[in-house]
């Protein structure tokens, strides 16, 4: 309902056409979508942080093996249906539960990459067997890249102020009335979304600008055909763009049938679904740029490996 209003609002009121409407249309779509998922994500667990001591959740994924948390989340990604800067508001309620951060990179990276989207999409465009390759590709880059980041022990990272929560429970929070719980999750989330919603807006802007005007002839010229380095041109050009699956499948499309081989296409894909500049410049508020860098780097490389694998088996 939300997409046939911003189209009739960019279409018949403003009346804007071609390439101006595709990028007013997509700022507009994406900055009021995000919005409205870090607001409530956040408050929703600000609440529930009101009564129940999130260092259990953390001591429940410390009582397992690191990895076996990096799975879990990674899986739990899969069920979650968000592009790579809607995910951010769950991994930063992620941080503020003091859930490893490995594990929550892992959740990061799974959510965007893995979603019920692009999996129904993938299977009704590929079939089933390039479907399950992409998932279990897809996995491995989010568990491990997620492990990886975890083992590099960079908590000093974050720039949040988050505070601990050692010991028992709460007692005060446990008495609190339910006017006390929301009012206290109302003024923790209004902190954090003045704190993020400019560069909300800046980061979709610059990636609405590139969905409108940056045609697909252009990628399939320089990361299409038999050249060696596609895969690492495709995933350098997907890196600056944003989109959802559903946004990035149909280019995925016409990239391969225009010559482009298809595991070239799918490491183009995941790295427009899994890493994007928005993502980036939205993270920056709440990471140092080195973890940024860091988290680029490593699920970039995995992505390159995974669009080489790709290729070699098909």
């Amino acid at each position: 309902m939300w997409k046939e209003f911003v189209d009739y609002l960019t279409v018949e009121l403003l009346g804007l056409s071609g390439r101006l409407n595709d990028a007013i249309n997509f700022f507009i779509y994406d900055v009021i979508k995000i919005w409205f998922l870090l607001l409530s994500i956040v408050f929703v667990v600000s609440y529930l942080r009101t009564h129940f001591n999130t260092e259990y959740v953390r001591a429940y994924l410390q009582g397992k093996s690191e990895f076996a948390g990096n799975v879990l989340a990674a899986l739990f990604g899969i069920i979650t249906p968000f592009c790579s800067c809607s995910a951010i508001p769950l991994f930063l309620g992620f941080i503020q539960a003091r859930i490893p951060l490995g594990v929550t990179f892992s959740f990061l990276i799974s959510a965007p990459l893995n979603n019920e989207i692009a999996i129904a999409m993938l299977f009704g465009i590929f079939g089933w067997k390039i479907t399950a390759i992409y998932i279990g590709f897809g996995l491995l880059v989010a568990i491990f890249g997620g492990y990886f980041i975890g083992r590099m022990k960079l908590e000093k990272y974050i720039l949040l102020d988050v505070k601990p929560m050692e010991g028992e429970l709460d007692e005060v929070k446990i008495k609190l009335s339910f006017k006390e719980r929301v009012k206290e999750a109302k003024e923790y989330t209004l902190d954090i979304f003045r704190k993020i919603y400019l560069y909300v807006m800046i980061g979709v802007g610059v990636g609405a600008f590139i969905h409108g005007y940056i045609p697909a002839d252009f990628i399939a010229k320089y990361a299409g055909g038999d050249n060696p380095f596609a895969v690492i041109i495709a995933v350098l050009m997907g890196i600056p763009m944003y989109s959802n699956a559903a946004g990035v499948m149909p280019l995925v499309e016409v990239l391969t049938s225009k010559g482009m081989l298809l595991g070239t296409a799918l490491s183009f894909m995941m790295a427009v679904t899994a890493l994007s500049l928005p993502e980036a410049m939205i993270l920056k508020k709440i990471l140092h740029i080195r973890l940024i860098g860091l988290f680029f780097g490593i699920v970039g490389l995995g992505i390159i490996g995974v669009g080489y694998l790709f290729n070699a088996i098909l």
